[in-house]
């Protein structure tokens, strides 16, 4: 699916202060990486998908132009898809943008590079 082009050029333009944002195509729009974890998203099925974390998920809910983001048919919490109607306005975009780094600068640093190492197998002597 494509994404709307013209909002993915207004959340470049309110990333454009940080050194730290990388744009990757992936879950059928355009996702903004930040500081290595996902913020935003322009996404294909209409809307720009926000990271806000599981601790602010049910109040972005509540709010107007605010719906669930699911996939395959099940609920991701800590992620919003906010309508068009939600940033028409560069300062509405802002917000919600905001809210994404707010969640992505919470993170522990190297948080996003830490993997689960398996314990090696020992070998038997006999």
């Amino acid at each position: 699916m494509a994404y709307d082009e013209g909002t993915a050029e207004r959340v470049r333009k309110v990333l454009s202060v940080r050194h730290d944002v990388v744009e990757k195509k992936m879950m059928g729009g355009l996702c903004f990486m930040v500081a290595g974890a996902m913020c935003c998203s322009v996404s294909g099925r209409g809307g720009l998908m926000v990271r806000v974390g599981a601790d602010a998920n049910d109040q972005a809910l509540g709010e107007p132009h605010v719906q669930p983001v699911e996939m395959r048919g099940r609920p991701v919490t800590g992620f919003v898809r906010v309508t068009p109607e939600g940033y028409r306005t560069d300062a509405a975009l802002r917000v919600w943008i905001d809210r994404g780094l707010a969640f992505v600068d919470a993170r522990p640093k190297n948080a996003s590079q830490r993997k689960t190492r398996r314990a090696a197998p020992k070998s038997r002597r006999k």
